[in-house]
């Protein structure tokens, strides 16, 4: 018989992660902030819990993705999820947090005989929806082999990086690469238009050259079509962009692109009219 999975957060990502584990046969219980997201899953065949607390205290697997560090404390601590989970329980977060959450999490859980994992996921929306997510973990390898059949509903890839906390370290400086490489192709393409050379001969060319990068295939097209639906919210990058920032003053480490970067995104993000996708900082020129 298969684990109950539990599901907190029906975002961008969570929605079609809930979605994939009911159709890999899980029985399934979510809840969300916003309650009304939640009403589709029970047309679906899941438990849709009227609490963190009331869903973490049904389910041997509970797997949070929420927005941002406060919002996993309130989950977990202010709405009583972390207190309800069952002994032997484990307890996946694959939200983009700090290490040092990740670690402060895991003594929590462990205190209550919970297995936990910081495992934050890449591979976007269209990667949740196929279930090709790619998973960085933190944590015990037993207790990754444990819920790793699940996490196989989700997911394509997963790397079991060190303990707790190492799963959100490289998720944080991967995310800083993404932040800087879209960065400097829009630096690249406002240079080219600026000197009167179409975008679309920058990337013609970036694309056979050693220039090239997968993220190239998937912005380039957003950015030369001015189309900033979010796919992966700018507010997001921004977050994990400062959280990549604490995490290297906390190891003495002075990283000036990532200061840059943060910098021009914060910008983009203060005058932003609506949620946007993070290549929206190739509308930085447009207030300079």
């Amino acid at each position: 018989m298969k684990p109950r999975v539990g599901v907190i957060g029906l975002g961008l990502m969570g929605a079609p992660m809930a979605a994939n584990f009911i159709k890999a046969g899980f029985p399934v219980a979510v809840w969300n902030r916003t309650a009304e997201k939640s009403q589709k899953f029970a047309k679906l065949g899941a438990t849709v819990a009227q609490s963190p607390a009331e869903l973490a205290a049904q389910v041997e697997i509970l797997l949070t993705i929420v927005s941002d560090p406060p919002a996993l404390e309130e989950v977990l601590w202010g709405k009583g999820a972390l207190g309800a989970l069952k002994g032997g329980s484990v307890l996946i977060d694959s939200s983009t947090v700090s290490p040092a959450l990740a670690r402060r999490v895991a003594k929590a859980c462990t205190e209550r005989s919970v297995g936990f994992l910081d495992a934050p996921v890449t591979g976007g929306t269209w990667g949740a929806e196929k279930g090709e997510l790619i998973f960085m973990v933190g944590g015990e390898k037993d207790v990754f082999e444990r819920v790793r059949p699940a996490l196989e509903a989700v997911g394509k890839r997963f790397f079991l990086l060190g303990p707790n906390g190492a799963g959100q370290t490289v998720k944080l400086a991967m995310n800083l690469i993404l932040a800087l490489e879209v960065e400097a192709l829009a630096e690249g393409l406002e240079l080219v238009t600026r000197a009167g050379v179409e975008g679309e001969k920058l990337i013609e060319v970036l694309q056979s050259s050693m220039g090239r990068a997968p993220v190239l295939d998937v912005k380039a097209p957003v950015i030369l079509k001015r189309d900033f639906a979010p796919s992966f919210p700018l507010r997001l990058m921004h977050k994990d962009i400062r959280l990549a920032m604490e995490l290297a003053k906390e190891n003495g480490l002075e990283l000036p692109a990532g200061a840059a970067a943060y910098k021009a995104y914060s910008s983009v993000k203060s005058s932003a009219k609506s949620d946007v996708d993070y290549a929206a900082i190739a509308s930085y020129w447009k207030r300079n």
